[in-house]
């Protein structure tokens, strides 16, 4: 079985899935019970589609950012809303 580093390093919304699953079986699988923690899942899931996507244009590999840039990547990405 694989840790949590190794994980991660293929799926960057792995707390978000963890969270979610865990909503799940605290409130026996009923699914309004956890629509926060699945929405924040599906927003993570879209934000690192499109990180990919956009490095996939540019001819950045590799497509999905190693572990340890994906910080940076979502604060670059927020400091350009705030102003």
């Amino acid at each position: 079985m694989r840790n949590n580093f190794d994980q991660e390093k293929h799926n960057p919304c792995l707390k978000e899935q963890e969270l979610t699953i865990r909503c799940f079986n605290d409130n026996n699988f009923v699914k309004e019970k956890c629509a926060f923690e699945m929405e924040n899942y599906k927003i993570c899931k879209g934000f690192w589609f499109s990180v990919k996507a956009e490095r996939r244009r540019k001819g950045i590999k590799p497509y999905l950012p190693p572990v340890e840039e994906r910080e940076q990547i979502k604060k670059d990405y927020f400091a350009q809303f705030k102003q």
